[in-house]
């Protein structure tokens, strides 16, 4: 029997903002940046081939952000894929100003929020952004005057839905007083349990949950471990099994891993062919759990 390649449609579906349907496995376009997130990256036609890889392979979900690079990942998207294919989701981000590799520094005022998706519309080559995202909130810049203008870009159909990143429930609940919240990005993995009240929030809620650093496994992927006993079982590798468990964990959730590599793309994606037994999806939570409590 000949198996078929891997799709990302066998993670399951979801509509962000109650339209915009997509596959729940979707693309990180951080990673095809340069090191520290900052300039072009070191194989520019190995990033192009594997943005161009994600329509093959049943990606239809790519988030990316004006910070990445900054405007280099939202560059080679358009490079790669534009026209864009009918269905692709292009999420991107706003809010976070760049100043040289690995620094970030929020700035919320509503002007230069403006300014950063009239960029990204220009950088994306499209007229409306599916999905924009406040990258960060700026605490030097009062909450209420940030989502109001989020409000206003969805006015003015700059942008189609809108979502948040790195928040708490009660953040949600105080933005979604000015727009829809359609998605919520914040860190979570098997050993990450950090923003379990917000995914919880947000399945019960139906706003898609976006979850950053997704792979990670911490000790869980040593050798020997119940990560490496799942591989074996399963035939994949250990963070195939992290990212089967959480596309398990909730209907809501959509994880974007990313690379720069087209063979970490497709192993990526393999993932979604993996269904855990409930038994293994419990004990791999519980370990998981055990993982973060004990964590300093």
């Amino acid at each position: 029997m000949i198996q078929s390649p891997s799709n990302a449609s066998r993670s399951g579906t979801f509509r962000i903002g109650g339209d915009l349907g997509i596959n729940r496995l979707g693309f990180g376009a951080m990673r095809i940046t340069g090191q520290g997130i900052w300039g072009p990256p070191a194989d520019h036609d190995e990033a192009i081939r594997t943005l161009r890889r994600l329509p093959e392979l049943g990606v239809n979900f790519i988030d990316t952000a004006d910070s990445y690079g900054p405007d280099v990942s939202e560059w080679l998207i358009r490079e790669a894929l534009h026209p864009y294919p009918k269905g692709l989701v292009i999420a991107t981000k706003g809010g976070l100003t760049r100043s040289g590799p690995d620094i970030w520094k929020p700035v919320g005022r509503p002007e230069y929020l403006l300014q950063q998706v009239h960029k990204s519309l220009r950088n994306l080559g499209v007229e409306q952004i599916d999905l924009w995202q406040l990258h960060r909130i700026d605490p030097r810049v009062p909450a209420d005057e940030q989502f109001d203008a989020v409000r206003s870009f969805i006015d003015q159909k700059l942008i189609r839905h809108a979502g948040l990143s790195e928040v708490s429930v009660d953040n949600i609940k105080t933005a979604s007083k000015f727009f829809e919240v359609a998605t919520v990005q914040n860190r979570y993995n098997l050993v990450d349990r950090t923003s379990e009240d917000v995914l919880d929030y947000c399945t019960q809620q139906n706003i898609g949950f976006i979850p950053w650093f997704p792979l990670a496994a911490g000790d869980l992927a040593r050798p020997g471990s119940i990560l490496d006993t799942m591989a074996k079982k399963y035939g994949s590798h250990p963070s195939q099994i992290a990212l089967a468990w959480v596309l398990m964990r909730s209907k809501a959730m959509l994880p974007i891993p990313g690379t720069s590599k087209v063979a970490h793309l497709e192993q990526n994606v393999a993932a979604a062919d993996i269904t855990l037994s409930d038994e293994d999806f419990a004990a791999l939570d519980a370990e998981g759990r055990k993982a973060f409590q004990s964590t300093p």
